[in-house]
């Protein structure tokens, strides 16, 4: 693998001594945690194989250091499936974050919500997740690693402990599921009709391929959604891309407090 070799090799160089616990996978609108973080910012572009994240409102850097007295690895931009037709693309730094020790990736997205009680500037904490896609990252990988146990993805304990920092903070977060539609346009009315049929509480079109390959590494998961915008045919809003990276600094705020409350208290 001559790519995560060369990617190693430059992460080690610019940061010897890091040990990260804690991965995170940052959605739109959401890169100010990466800021926060005491330690050395790398670009995808010095970093062989890893994505160029060529969507607006990601950052495409890999920052690593300390956040709240906790070492952590923050990938400040994804590649989406809709970008070249690739399940897998975030694979590579996904297991370049398992190499530094990461044990558990802390993902978060945009979402279109369909819950009333779940508006525009809430936080969904996701429990499962519907892949309406049908596609697998997994697909190709030849050892019987690729039948991954998906009952218990989004950790259970980690999701009661994202409950106990949301309560400190004092922001509720609503448990729900996740559908991820591949993109990049967006879903018409009829289809989150069929959504919500399925049991999906939100829908966006990222993190899914993520969980699965943390899952197949062995890494601890959770994930959060935010709110940007009601779903086709439930809202006011004129759904856009343009609508998602305005609205999402307004739940990116509380996910940020919540997110160093629960690093606070690991």
């Amino acid at each position: 693998m001559p790519d995560f070799t060369k990617s190693l090799t430059a992460i080690r160089a610019a940061a010897p001594n890091a040990r990260p616990r804690v991965g995170f996978i940052l959605g739109s609108g959401l890169g100010s945690l990466a800021d926060a973080v005491e330690g050395v910012s790398i670009p995808y572009a010095d970093l062989a194989g890893f994505p160029h994240a060529g969507v607006s409102g990601h950052t495409a850097a890999l920052t690593i250091g300390t956040l709240m007295g906790v070492e952590v690895a923050i990938l400040g931009g994804r590649e989406h499936y809709y970008e070249n037709g690739r399940a897998d693309a975030m694979r590579l730094p996904l297991e370049i974050l398992k190499e530094l020790g990461v044990e558990t990736l802390f993902v978060t997205n945009a979402c279109g919500s369909f819950r009333a009680d779940i508006p525009p500037g809430n936080l969904m904490l996701i429990n499962d997740h519907i892949n309406y896609s049908g596609r697998s990252p997994l697909i190709g990988e030849p050892t019987d690693a690729r039948f991954v146990n998906l009952t218990a993805a989004y950790d259970p304990n980690l999701r009661v402990a994202l409950h106990a920092a949301a309560a400190q903070e004092g922001e509720n977060l609503i448990e729900g599921v996740y559908a991820w539609y591949s993109g990049p346009n967006f879903e018409t009315p009829a289809e989150i009709r069929m959504l919500k049929l399925l049991g999906a509480d939100a829908v966006g079109m990222s993190t899914v391929p993520e969980v699965i390959l943390a899952r197949f590494l062995g890494l601890q998961c959770c994930a959060v959604s935010v709110v940007t915008n009601m779903a086709a045919g439930l809202g006011n809003e004129h759904i856009s891309h343009e609508h998602t990276k305005a609205s999402a600094p307004v739940g990116a705020e509380k996910l940020g407090r919540i997110i160093r409350r629960f690093l606070t208290d690991l």
